[in-house]
């Protein structure tokens, strides 16, 4: 996934009121950049660390700036944007099916099957077989103590997801959790019972009712984003 302009430098004054960053940008300016994310972010907006943002002047915007990259102290890079989850998924499963342990046919995205309340991320279809895979992606930035987690902060929606995949699950459909590791530090993904113990009960729930669970790691620089390997996750 290649950004589609080239991204500004800058460094992090504050995050504030969740969808708010001010930066300074190399050239001196303080600008006010959107922050695509509804997560706490712990330990992803950290003041003084390198940012790179994306600038777009559409007059329709009410900020013309958006907080894509950031760079911890220790080098690792995280996507900020988690809208760039899907985005990256969907690129491998375009491209990299070797990815994936199933075949599929066609990518639907945003749809719902047989009767669920939620709208999935993606409906896999085998033609030959004519099965349904469901796909439900998760960002993932959150690492403590060289350990990734997802979330960081309670959602009652990624909990109706897992409830919704098992329901699935039992009626013979296939499903999958993919979480999107947008952090070059993380090498392994768990549920993060410590912050959402609802979310980790229904994720493990799920997994034993048949939910396969994946953790995919990117490559990130300032021109692009790319799956490039498979995670462990520790259920």
């Amino acid at each position: 996934m290649e950004f589609s302009c080239p991204l500004l430098k800058g460094k992090l004054i504050k995050r504030y009121k969740r969808f708010l960053a001010d930066i300074e940008l190399e050239s001196g300016e303080v600008i006010t950049a959107h922050c695509p994310n509804t997560g706490a972010m712990t330990h992803c907006a950290t003041p003084g660390w390198t940012v790179y943002v994306r600038f777009d002047p559409n007059p329709k915007r009410k900020l013309a700036y958006t907080w894509e990259l950031c760079v911890t102290d220790q080098g690792h890079w995280i996507g900020i944007n988690t809208h760039n989850a899907n985005k990256l998924v969907n690129e491998a499963l375009a491209y990299q099916k070797a990815l994936f342990p199933f075949h599929f046919d066609t990518i639907k995205s945003e749809r719902h099957l047989n009767g669920s309340a939620s709208r999935f991320d993606f409906v896999l279809h085998n033609e030959s077989s004519d099965e349904y895979h469901v796909v439900e992606v998760k960002s993932v930035t959150l690492l403590e103590k060289d350990q990734g987690y997802f979330p960081d902060a309670k959602t009652t929606r990624g909990t109706r997801h897992c409830i919704e995949m098992t329901e699935l699950v039992k009626q013979g459909i296939k499903c999958s959790l993919v979480f999107c590791v947008q952090h070059t530090g993380i090498k392994r993904v768990s549920p993060a019972a410590h912050i959402d113990p609802e979310y980790a009960n229904a994720l493990v729930h799920a997994y034993e009712s048949g939910v396969s669970i994946h953790a995919l790691g990117c490559a990130i620089s300032k021109e692009k984003m790319t799956i490039n390997q498979s995670l462990p996750v520790i259920v």
